[in-house]
């Protein structure tokens, strides 16, 4: 496989998996401040664009966060290279640049969405799109529906895989990050109702709400971080994602013959999780031990490219 086929279709996986965690993030967090009857109260959306990464960029160009200015940033915004309209955008390039490589029905899906964000973000009001995140939601769901079920477990498939869930594991890990930060410096609220909430809206944000309950009685911080850390059998795991995308990179150096110094830093991260416990992170603090995953995420990244995608 070409080096640019391979880096357009990691990407186009990678911002597919990003517009999904935004319109998540956001639609979860409408419903929260209803739930709590918070509308109008602004601090629930200041972690939204902390989780985002680009909270110096919102700052110089919205001023303080408030709900509308938060939303047209994340969902609209153009000059926002992580906002949903940016990554659709993104996907749709991606796409075009390898149509003889994916299914053309994943590339009929990815121009259908593409045309309904143009739609929406022409809008002049950005009330009420509760439906156009869920649709965003269910076209990714579909997407992923075809990728898993119509393409050759080629190199292309696994490039594919290794981007989403690099994508996904940046993202819980962010998410977990800024709401654990958020919460526990308040203990008036620990254990209470409000704490209960507040943990749900986390698991909902990664799909994970009901998974949870299965395994755990009670919400509490310590066990949804255990969870959302080190759970091997739930998809959006640090863990789970780091063993797929793992898996991925081995099949991709078997079929080429290659031994990549990508894969030995993704076995260096794999190990690093399963060397620690959850009470060992929260007695060094959660912040700091994202950071370092975090960190580690992107030296993978870094060696993913200079592996595969700088290649002559």
């Amino acid at each position: 496989m070409l080096s640019r086929v391979a880096n357009s279709i990691y990407w186009m996986s990678r911002y597919l998996e990003r517009a999904d965690n935004v319109a998540r993030f956001i639609n979860v967090n409408v419903h929260l401040t209803l739930d709590l009857g918070m509308e109008g109260n602004n601090t629930q959306w200041h972690p939204l664009v902390v989780t985002s990464g680009d909270e110096a960029d919102f700052t110089k160009r919205y001023g303080k966060p408030t709900e509308k200015s938060v939303i047209r940033f994340l969902t609209f915004d153009e000059k926002n290279p992580n906002s949903i309209l940016s990554c659709i955008n993104y996907v749709r390039e991606n796409a075009r640049t390898v149509r003889e490589a994916i299914p053309s029905d994943m590339w009929e899906k990815i121009n259908e969405l593409y045309h309904l964000v143009q739609r929406h973000s022409r809008k002049q009001r950005i009330t009420n799109l509760q439906e156009f995140y869920t649709h965003i939601r269910l076209s990714t769901h579909l997407f992923t529906g075809f990728f898993e079920d119509i393409m050759s477990r080629e190199e292309g498939w696994h490039f594919a895989r290794v981007g989403k869930m690099i994508e996904r594991a940046d993202k819980t890990a962010r998410f977990l990050d800024v709401k654990y930060f958020t919460l526990l410096p308040n203990p008036e609220y620990v254990d209470s109702p409000y704490d209960a909430v507040q943990w749900g809206a986390v698991l909902k944000s990664v799909n994970a709400f009901e998974m949870y309950r299965k395994q755990f009685h009670r919400l509490n911080y310590k066990d949804v971080a255990q969870f959302l850390i080190f759970d091997p059998l739930f998809p959006r795991s640090l863990m789970h994602c780091m063993q797929a995308a793992e898996r991925s990179l081995r099949a991709i150096c078997t079929s080429i013959e290659l031994s990549s110094p990508a894969q030995a830093e993704m076995i260096k991260l794999q190990a690093m999780l399963a060397g620690t416990t959850i009470d060992t992170i929260l007695t060094g603090g959660l912040h700091e031990f994202i950071d370092i995953f975090q960190f580690n995420l992107n030296v993978v990244d870094q060696a993913i490219y200079k592996s595969f995608f700088a290649r002559a």
